[in-house]
């Protein structure tokens, strides 16, 4: 993962910040790396991942043109394994509960 850098935009509200990342996927190559939502979803932080130019100009851009002002943002370049680990738990967390729900609505179909 030396390639790989990590961009984060913390901003109020999931709406806002599907907004930030829909201008960050566009604005240049990168991809969603994982998001945490605080307080009932009125924080939320969402991580992306690539090369360090593409995550500079989709932080920096998304900063600028959300809808609202980011509450934080950052960049690292080339982070510790410990980040790295810290990112892919909160991913796998994600996956898990995506993979949750995925189940309920098959079980859900089926039961209809």
């Amino acid at each position: 993962m030396s390639n790989t850098s990590l961009g984060f935009i913390e901003i109020s509200g999931v709406v806002a910040a599907v907004d930030a990342l829909d201008i960050m996927c566009k604005t240049s190559g990168v991809e969603l790396a994982t998001w945490e939502r605080k307080l009932g979803g009125r924080l939320v932080t969402v991580i992306v991942k690539g090369d360090v130019a593409s995550v500079t100009e989709a932080v920096e851009t998304a900063a600028k043109k959300a809808i609202k002002k980011p509450v934080a943002k950052g960049i690292i370049a080339n982070p510790h394994e410990e980040i790295m680990r810290l990112v892919n738990l909160s991913a796998s967390r994600f996956m898990n509960k995506q993979a949750e729900a995925d189940s309920l609505d098959e079980r859900t179909i089926q039961e209809v």
